[in-house]
């Protein structure tokens, strides 16, 4: 009872809303580095864009991609970057994210990638200046070349002052 009487008393701007959306994002600029490793070991500096589309905060953001991928090709990687979100009202928004990369036996027998992790909103401009939020991150290849970025989580925007 204390809790429903304080979740009440809290703003309703402090509340938080489910963020749920995907984007395929396609690269515009890479930069791949084998590095002279015993093993298979290689460093991809990538931009990607795309354009968000779901639930909450980001549906309709044009989306862009700073990442480093560390990959350690058929055992595992550490992906990681930041989403610069352009808000269809043209205010900005600044993801920061971490995905731990996992190679399974696939079906035929070959190593299969799951890219999973966690992201957070950082701040932005406008509308997104005082925001915060978390959430899961799925990336998955859907092209030679596109990857689908999936978020999911919620973010809470604070009222400005």
């Amino acid at each position: 009872m204390v809790s429903l009487a304080l979740l009440l008393l809290l703003p309703s701007s402090a509340l938080a809303e489910p963020l749920s959306v995907k984007a395929v994002m396609s690269p515009k600029e890479q930069i791949h580095v084998d590095l002279p490793t015993p093993q298979k070991h290689f460093v991809l500096f990538v931009r990607r864009e795309g354009k968000a589309t779901g639930v909450g905060l980001l549906d309709g953001a044009q989306l862009t991609e700073y990442g480093m991928h560390d990959i350690r090709p058929g055992i595992d990687g550490s992906p990681r970057g930041y989403l610069v979100a352009r808000l269809p009202g043209g205010d900005q928004a600044v993801i920061q994210w971490e995905v731990q990369a996992t190679f399974i036996p696939g079906p035929d027998g070959k190593p299969r990638l799951l890219d999973n992790g966690v992201w957070r909103l950082i701040g932005g401009t406008g509308t997104a200046e005082s925001a915060k939020g978390a959430g899961i991150l799925h990336i998955r290849a859907v092209s030679q070349t596109d990857r689908e970025f999936s978020l999911e989580g919620e973010v809470v925007s604070s009222a400005r002052k």
